[in-house]
């Protein structure tokens, strides 16, 4: 794409972090922006923010998890705008602990918000961009989606679904010669609300709790991301400029590279893989 001022920017997981760091991104191009998360109060802070740009804004509260809920945003908007031309798959959790103590109520969660969440935004809103043959896709994954660290199986996994997803999205979109656009953006710490997120989930009441050593790695999870190096602010600029350039992969964190090449190195090697966390 390259022109964004006057089309309609659609991003989940609006209300905070990298969602509303997209949201603001766009907005200050001059698009109208639809957005969408569970946090209500939070969506009418980046809701406010972006009137105060005098953008037009539509916020809608979105389970992504829920096909109907993703359904009818997509419905809402085309009513509203006309028409989608950037849509953010971003909404996501990240719970931490090894895969044998995940519990299947801590699976449902994260399948639903980071893997449904994105199959739902494609199935709702791909059609019309190829209708209309003119759009872009970017889909939130995670560095966690090109390595895979200990104590992150269920968030790496949906992320490595997320990349996979993408990747082949990519190819399904060239190989019927459409020009609609696909970004993935695999970003490592950034200062944002996601550590948190699982502990605000409600528990289900069949859950054990949860090891010292597993609540340590939350803890220092959490410190990681309060210390992340780059901004969502610096982050929804890459994407900005990846959606600008057409580009496919966005890794802002460039030091992660080393760790996705030392796992390319392992694959091809056919060797076990390094812990990218260790290296």
């Amino acid at each position: 794409m390259r022109e964004l001022a006057g089309r309609v920017a659609v991003v989940t997981g609006a209300a905070s972090g990298i969602g509303r760091a997209l949201a603001l991104a766009f907005a200050a191009r001059s698009m109208h922006l639809a957005l969408a998360d569970l946090d209500e109060a939070g969506l009418a802070r980046t809701e406010d923010a972006i009137a105060r740009l005098g953008g037009r804004v539509l916020a809608r509260r979105v389970d992504v998890a829920r096909a109907d809920d993703v359904e009818a945003l997509a419905e809402d908007v085309r009513r509203a705008f006309g028409a989608a031309h950037v849509v953010c798959n971003n909404a996501g959790v990240a719970p931490v602990g090894p895969v044998w103590e995940t519990p299947l109520s801590e699976w449902t969660w994260v399948v639903g918000a980071n893997l449904w969440g994105v199959v739902h935004g494609v199935r709702s809103f791909v059609p019309a961009l190829i209708a209309q043959d003119d759009g872009h896709i970017v889909n939130t994954a995670s560095v966690a989606g090109l390595v895979s660290p200990a104590g992150f199986g269920a968030y790496a996994s949906t992320k490595h679904a997320v990349v996979a997803l993408s990747e082949s999205l990519h190819h399904d979109l060239r190989e019927r010669g459409s020009r609609v656009g696909v970004s993935i953006l695999c970003p490592a710490y950034v200062s944002t609300g996601l550590a948190g997120a699982a502990a605000r989930r409600t528990r289900a009441a069949d859950e054990s709790p949860k090891s010292a050593a597993t609540l340590e790695r939350e803890s220092s999870f959490a410190r990681a991301v309060d210390a992340g190096r780059l901004s969502a602010d610096a982050v929804a600029e890459a994407v900005v400029d990846a959606v600008l350039a057409d580009r496919f992969y966005v890794l802002p964190h460039a030091r992660i590279k080393d760790a996705i090449r030392a796992r390319m190195e392992d694959i091809l090697g056919e060797g076990p893989p390094r812990d990218p966390m260790r290296r």
